[in-house]
């Protein structure tokens, strides 16, 4: 496979990369922390099984330098299993979910991400940027001055750092400088150390201690299914954007059956199921990270605090790190998507506002796209005319939308009627809609290079 050969995929700007793992590594622990003790977790388990996660992902997946996690959407599905028959059988449905996964993987589930409109797209983007700073803005009720003078600083300093330098990410050099800083106002700041018990554990392969029965089946089938389309929802709609980001290529398939691999094996060592967490992937291309390196280095920088340096981890005030992230969701934010107000494209911009509604309020990133993805279709339906083929002179001239749900008879066509004869084909009056229908035109084109057969290509993209 290309990432075991390419020298560039693994190693890349090797002080960037190194600087940029470091920092994600800092990032996951307020969010893995806070969320596994909500959901009954012990945190050192949580952090054990990112740890895993990001170092099998490293070596498997298809994505370099996305960060994945014990994110906090797959434990707010755990959380009732767990209060409802315990740990074992979460530890059993995180073994179903890797199993799941893996076998979706083969079976190129991650190609229904064309299918998603670029509206639904902005939409869950937007959304995650959303909950990532109410996550934020939610932990500083009753904090002291202390805290929202750090944070303040720490914002103002996140946008001016890279002013000043770019040799090394301004979020790790916020993190060193506040820990600091957090040593002459002892008691005054919330430390991580003081998110939950960290105590040590010694982690152990080993299968849950669940009967091997139908009726543990049934238990656990429906949390596993959901865990698995909410990690592969926020996994594969987090490739394209770090790819943007990166402007570099992926293997989607790859990072499924890779995800699946992981938490597999976290689930042998009893922890809880993780997926691809948006908020740390930005944070670790914006800190430098493109290749493999950043999130070895994150994962390794994860089990050094837990075996080594704990005492270092627990001192980091969570001020700073709530700061960071503030900005991360800043940076999130695909403010692209303000075009639909200034371009009055009024239906789309209300099923944006409406996915993101409906992922901010249910924290459901599944159900949110599925709802998107039909209200485009309808919106499509109601709003625009089918495809027309008109045939004059022998010129096929094709009119009207393309998107998702027209590709199939645009292709139908091509396949019937025009690769049956030598002819003109005239595209130039096709309105494309979305992302696949591009790669759908692009396709159609190459085909059609051919012997006897003239295109007129496409100028309408809206």
């Amino acid at each position: 496979m290309y990432h075991y050969l390419n020298k560039e995929d693994w190693i890349g700007d090797g002080k960037n990369n190194l600087f940029a793992g470091l920092v994600s590594a800092v990032a996951i622990l307020p969010e893995v922390i806070g969320f596994s003790i909500l959901a009954g977790v012990h945190p050192f388990t949580s952090l054990f099984a990112s740890a895993i996660t990001l170092l099998v992902i490293t070596l498997t997946g298809g994505r370099p330098a996305m960060v994945s996690a014990a994110a906090g959407s797959m434990a707010l599905v755990m959380a009732p299993l767990i209060k409802e028959h315990g740990l074992n059988y979460m530890i059993a449905a995180t073994l179903l979910t890797g199993v799941l996964q893996l076998i979706l993987g083969y079976l190129n589930v991650h190609k229904l991400i064309q299918y998603i409109p670029k509206t639904v797209m902005y939409g869950f983007v937007n959304a995650l940027a959303i909950l990532i700073f109410m996550s934020q803005v939610q932990q500083l009720p009753g904090k002291n001055m202390t805290t929202y003078l750090m944070v303040a600083a720490t914002v103002i300093l996140m946008f001016f750092i890279p002013r000043l330098t770019t040799a090394v990410p301004p979020a790790l050099i916020i993190i060193i400088l506040m820990t600091i800083v957090s040593f002459a106002f002892k008691g005054s700041l919330q430390l991580v150390g003081d998110l939950g018990d960290m105590s040590s554990m010694m982690p152990s392969l080993a299968l849950p201690s669940v009967p091997m029965t139908l009726e543990t089946l049934m238990i656990i089938v429906p949390p596993a299914i959901a865990l698995t389309l909410v990690g592969l929802t926020e996994s594969l709609l987090t490739i394209p954007i770090v790819d943007k980001m990166t402007d570099s290529p992926s293997n989607p398939k790859q990072e499924v059956k890779a995800q699946g691999l992981a938490n597999i094996l976290v689930g042998l060592f009893g922890g809880p199921a993780g997926c691809a967490m948006i908020g740390q992937a930005v944070i670790n291309v914006k800190s430098g990270g493109r290749s493999r390196l950043s999130t070895f280095v994150g994962g390794v920088t994860l089990l050094i605090f837990l075996f080594i340096l704990k005492n270092l981890m627990v001192d980091i005030p969570t001020a700073a790190l709530i700061g960071i992230m503030m900005v991360v969701a800043y940076d999130t934010f695909d403010f692209e998507s303000l075009k639909l107000i200034t371009e009055k494209r009024w239906t789309e911009l209300a099923i944006l506002i409406l996915t993101i509604g409906i992922i901010v309020k249910t924290h459901n990133l599944a159900l949110g796209m599925i709802i998107g993805v039909i209200l485009c279709v309808v919106a499509y339906k109601l709003k625009l005319k089918n495809l027309r083929f008109e045939t004059k002179n022998g010129v096929h001239t094709i009119k009207g939308p393309l998107f998702f749900a027209s590709r199939h008879d645009l292709t139908n066509y091509i396949e019937q009627v025009v690769l049956t004869e030598a002819t003109t084909i005239d595209l130039s009056q096709l309105i494309i809609l979305d992302e696949a229908s591009t790669k759908t035109v692009t396709n159609i084109s190459q085909q059609l290079n051919r012997p006897g057969i003239k295109v007129i290509p496409t100028a309408s993209v809206e």
